[in-house]
């Protein structure tokens, strides 16, 4: 059983950085796709970015292309995103999660993390 573990969240004024983690317990196989959710206050969880575990370009919501980069350090086993001109609207609990799917519909993740707070002051 996989288990996911984000960290990195904080508070940060806009324009501000944070890189946040996800620290899987197992080894992730050849097809998993990893990726990142947010959850804002009110608002229902939405698709953020993935990436193929063993290759292949990311994908990015278009709210956070240019801004945000996901990538993975395969040896071991984290994710990463990397968050730059942080604006108010992505403050969210950020959840990592993983698939055996090439989709950002949040319904066909299998593992969730327990997720972590990202707050921008504007």
């Amino acid at each position: 059983q996989v288990q996911l573990a984000e960290s990195g969240g904080g508070s940060v004024q806009a324009g501000g950085s944070l890189r946040l983690s996800c620290a899987a317990s197992g080894r992730p196989y050849s097809r998993t796709v990893m990726a990142w959710f947010r959850q804002g206050p009110g608002k229902e969880r939405e698709f953020v970015a993935l990436v193929r575990w063993h290759g292949g370009s990311a994908l990015y919501a278009d709210s956070v292309k240019g801004r945000f980069t996901i990538s993975r350090d395969n040896p071991t086993n984290i994710l990463y995103l990397q968050m730059n001109n942080l604006k108010s609207d992505d403050t969210a609990v950020y959840y990592c999660a993983w698939t055996s799917e090439y989709t950002t519909n949040l319904r066909a993740y299998e593992t969730w993390g327990q997720g972590t707070q990202v707050t921008v002051a504007s």
